[in-house]
């Protein structure tokens, strides 16, 4: 071994794992704090600074690996150095490594192994660093070991007003993967439009992020969440809505979902669909005839705050051709539901001062203009943007025609 004195004095350049790691003569000097530190010390840099050599190389290079896996990792001293491979030492997280697990491959190359590696310590990598007998940083790199994630689950959006939308999912699994996992909310119109992520996660919860404008209205979106890190990704399922449909109920109206029979799923057939609706303490029912072959409908005009049953039933219309309608199937099992009542707010809880009477007026229009559909169109097949923009030509006539009223008696 070469004695200490005789060792020629190395400066290192190195950066703390996510940082610019531009002072290194600073971080030099604090070279002791640094390794009690459990903080990952490397990244991909190496001993030199400008207009000085390469002291020491680490290979591999911030490598991500599965927990349970080992790792042979190698230190290769520059020889003109003059520093023998067994003057070196190796620390993971400022930890010295015992003797055992080194080897000495040549005389500028020093091994370490590493059996059955537990998850990191933190998730911004392990420090494993080689250092000359003197303590000296010479190279380093930040180990990530870790699990790939798991497709995110529980997936809910809710908007307060029909111009935002705030969704929140849980990570799949255990939820644990030991290493930075990025979730990406992303969304698109159904039909048409192309992907977006949403961006704004400054509502300050984990695994939450806000939308607040841009989103249309009577047009079904696709909504998903993506997790990645360095082992891999996960997609969540995709689930699809309405903004209207998850703004709250309004205390009149109830919205009715149902999936297509899966005996039938397999044929050439048009399906069309029959709904009908009771009173919990009546016996007659209201049938809604013209639902075509949507499955969704929302059944305005009801009392609030009261229980309803609520059954639906198929026709296969068009089997294999046939313009003839088939039967239809018996009434599905009654499924109860109640109203809101006209007391209860659209979020509650919420911190927005203003809320109360947001509410308040987006309920009045809404229900302004459930109330002109339902003199204007017939059953649930007719809501459409164009139905939306008809309400808005009619709803301005008709205040031009009360303002002018009102002049005329002046």
């Amino acid at each position: 071994m070469f004695p200490s004195s005789g060792e020629p004095h190395v400066k290192s350049t190195f950066a703390v794992c996510g940082s610019s790691g531009r002072d290194a003569g600073s971080a030099l000097r604090n070279a002791a704090t640094l390794e009690r530190d459990s903080r990952c010390g490397m990244r991909g840099s190496q001993t030199h600074t400008p207009g000085h050599s390469k002291v020491a190389t680490i290979y591999p290079q911030d490598p991500a690996l599965l927990i349970g896996s080992s790792l042979t990792a190698t230190c290769s001293v520059t020889p003109d150095h003059g520093i023998h491979a067994g003057s070196l030492y190796w620390t993971l997280n400022g930890k010295r490594l015992p003797s055992s697990s080194y080897s000495i491959l040549s005389p500028s190359v020093l091994s370490v192994t590493l059996p059955k590696l537990s998850g990191s310590r933190q998730r911004s990598g392990d420090n494993l660093v080689c250092h000359n007998n003197g303590g000296h940083v010479l190279a380093g790199s930040c180990i990530y070991v870790g699990m790939p994630p798991e497709k995110p689950v529980n997936l809910t959006c809710w908007s307060r007003n029909t111009k935002d939308l705030t969704c929140r999912w849980a990570p799949g699994g255990q939820g644990e993967t030991f290493i930075k996992t990025k979730y990406t909310l992303k969304y698109k119109l159904r039909w048409y439009g192309r992907e977006k992520e949403c961006e704004d996660h400054s509502t300050g919860e984990q695994y939450t992020c806000y939308i607040p404008r841009d989103l249309a209205l009577f047009t079904p979106y696709e909504i998903w969440v993506e997790a990645s890190n360095q082992l891999g990704s996960a997609t969540s399922d995709v689930i699809y809505l309405d903004i209207l449909d998850v703004v709250g109920e309004l205390e009149d109206q109830l919205t009715v979902r149902w999936g297509t029979p899966p005996a039938l799923k397999d044929f050439l057939f048009q399906a069309k669909y029959q709904i009908r609706y009771r009173l919990e303490e009546s016996s007659d029912w209201k049938v809604v005839d013209d639902v075509g072959n949507q499955t969704s409908c929302r059944l305005a005009g009801l009392r609030p705050g009261t229980v309803y049953f609520v059954q639906v039933r198929c026709n296969p219309v068009g089997i294999l051709g046939s313009r003839k309608a088939g039967i239809w199937s018996d009434w599905s099992h009654p499924t109860a539901a109640s109203t809101p009542h006209s007391a209860e707010r659209l979020m509650t809880g919420s911190c927005d001062s203003k809320a109360g009477q947001q509410n308040s007026t987006l309920r009045r229009d809404l229900k302004q203009f459930f109330g002109w559909v339902r003199k204007h169109a017939y059953g649930c097949s007719g809501m459409s943007i164009k139905l939306y923009d008809q309400w808005r030509v009619w709803l301005q006539k008709s205040h031009k025609t009360r303002n002018q009223v009102g002049s005329s008696r002046r």
